[in-house]
């Protein structure tokens, strides 16, 4: 498939997610119920304001990212993400997961449950997925008779210097052994956008990667907060024009820098935190209209990795519920 065919493919097929239906709520009623707006009024967090949610928003489907969610059974993330009007899971199935990948066959069944009795779905799977083996077999498998037509593929990790091009070239022989079996199962596999010692790093990597699979064959995972950290002013821009074609989720994320002390030359060292999306380094609103200017009308999801040394602040799980509902609230400003 030539660079034409890609982008009409990209033109055609996205328009027709355009009119899904996000299903929000009333902010209002969901703050009250979930307790958000007494923790927004008391810990302060994020600085966009818990205004009402419009009762439906057609547009993206949106949903959370499990991995702070996981000291709480998925029948309750289902509901508290519900709650804050949220369309579904983004489902951590891969080792120290919300489901580890040897009970996917009993336990990922129990999931789309409930789900579907919670009102929300499970969107796509986040794996730890890099070849084609056993284990990637049985979760394509049970993940295609769910009907859950996306997955996350796990990392490649940046190995010794001097030989990325070499790496580039093994990384996609397995890249093309996991889209053979994804697609015996009829699932996509999503490769994601991920800074430092990661591949791809960034989206011009990922464009290496992936131009020579069609893009029903392997997705790219966009990701607001990696590409950003990598892309400077505008190389996050330029990754996304590349990637257009092939633009299947979109995680949602951003950070700030601190300073951390100097190196044995006196450099300044500095570190990244993740903060709220409206508080960030990432610019949002360009980097959410250009995928509006491609057509892009697929899954986000919003990551609230709010837990951890790496957080503007260490949140608990209902903290971090109450910053989700703060995030989405801004972010369906931009969609």
């Amino acid at each position: 498939m030539d660079r034409l065919d890609r982008r009409w493919f990209l033109a055609s097929s996205v328009r027709v997610g355009l009119g899904v239906a996000a299903g929000a709520c009333a902010a209002t009623s969901i703050l009250e119920a979930t307790g958000v707006s007494d923790g927004i009024r008391e810990v302060g967090i994020g600085r966009a304001a818990a205004a009402e949610l419009p009762a439906s928003t057609p547009g993206p489907k949106i949903g959370g990212f499990t991995k702070s969610f996981q000291d709480r059974p998925i029948p309750e993330v289902c509901r508290m993400f519900q709650q804050i009007g949220l369309d579904g899971l983004d489902l951590t199935v891969r080792p120290n997961g919300h489901i580890e990948p040897e009970q996917v066959a009993t336990e990922l069944p129990k999931a789309v449950a409930a789900a579907k009795e919670a009102g929300v779905e499970i969107l796509f799977l986040t794996t730890a997925i890099t070849d084609a083996d056993d284990t990637a077999e049985r979760l394509l498998a049970v993940a295609g008779e769910q009907g859950i037509r996306r997955v996350k593929l796990g990392y490649y990790r940046y190995q010794a210097f001097g030989t990325l091009a070499a790496q580039l070239a093994e990384i996609r022989k397995r890249l093309a052994e996991v889209a053979k079996l994804a697609a015996k199962h009829g699932v996509l596999p999503c490769v994601h956008v991920h800074s430092g010692t990661f591949i791809p790093s960034h989206g011009t990597q990922l464009y290496e990667l992936l131009r020579d699979f069609s893009p029903q064959e392997v997705g790219a995972y966009l990701d607001t907060g990696h590409m950003a950290l990598e892309g400077g002013g505008d190389g996050w821009r330029q990754g996304i024009d590349l990637l257009a074609p092939w633009i299947a989720l979109v995680a949602v994320k951003n950070f700030s820098l601190e300073t951390a002390g100097r190196d044995a030359h006196g450099q300044q060292l500095w570190h990244t935190k993740t903060v709220p999306v409206a508080d960030g380094i990432c610019p949002l609103p360009r980097f959410i209209a250009a995928l509006k200017t491609l057509g892009y009308g697929g899954i986000y999801s919003l990551h609230s990795e709010y837990k951890g040394s790496h957080s503007f602040r260490e949140l608990s799980t209902d903290e971090c519920l109450q910053q989700t509902a703060v995030d989405l609230k801004y972010f369906r400003t931009l969609l």
